[in-house]
């Protein structure tokens, strides 16, 4: 017996836009948390959350430039080492579509090197934070990170006021 005549199919990406919606006002920036250990990615999403940053969870490199091509995130943190799609490749390929988006980059793994010399050949230079990193330390990194990017850039745009210093909230 089919159950799908009782039911609208509606595209998975809207269903997210609608929800991470609800959390874009003009004090709230934009993470997107690409990691490919949900916990971990689950986990960051909801510490950053609770600092009032609309965070948005993503599991691996083609579904994180997905979703920042429908929500332009204010910064990108992604682990590293990722199976198929690096948080290298990633982070230059986001660079490219959201250009001002500030990125942030964990790793775990000393084998992080090769990566970072590959984001030098593209022109791009990526601060590398090494895991385990303590939530707070974390959450006042991402800060000072938006609150660097919002000096260099004064510009408004539907997410908010970037020029006005952004704090945590607990």
């Amino acid at each position: 017996m089919s159950y799908a005549a009782n039911f609208d199919a509606v595209p998975l990406a809207d269903v997210f836009a609608k929800g991470i919606a609800a959390q874009i006002g003009p004090r709230n920036p934009v993470v997107l948390v690409v990691d490919d250990e949900v916990v971990i990615a689950d986990t960051l999403a909801t510490i950053l959350s609770q600092h009032g940053i609309a965070a948005m969870p993503a599991y691996d490199g083609p579904g994180a430039l997905e979703i920042a091509r429908l929500i332009p995130p204010d910064l990108l943190l992604a682990d590293v080492v990722m199976p198929g799609m690096s948080g290298i490749d990633l982070a230059i390929a986001i660079q490219k579509d959201v250009p001002d988006c500030s990125i942030l980059l964990f790793s775990g793994q000393a084998a992080t090197t090769g990566l970072l010399a590959k984001a030098g050949k593209a022109w791009c230079d990526f601060e590398v934070i090494l895991k385990p990193i303590h939530p707070e330390k974390l959450v006042n990194l991402i800060f000072e990170r938006l609150n660097m990017c919002a000096e260099k850039q004064p510009c408004v745009s539907v997410k908010g006021d970037r020029t006005a210093p952004i704090e945590a909230t607990s």
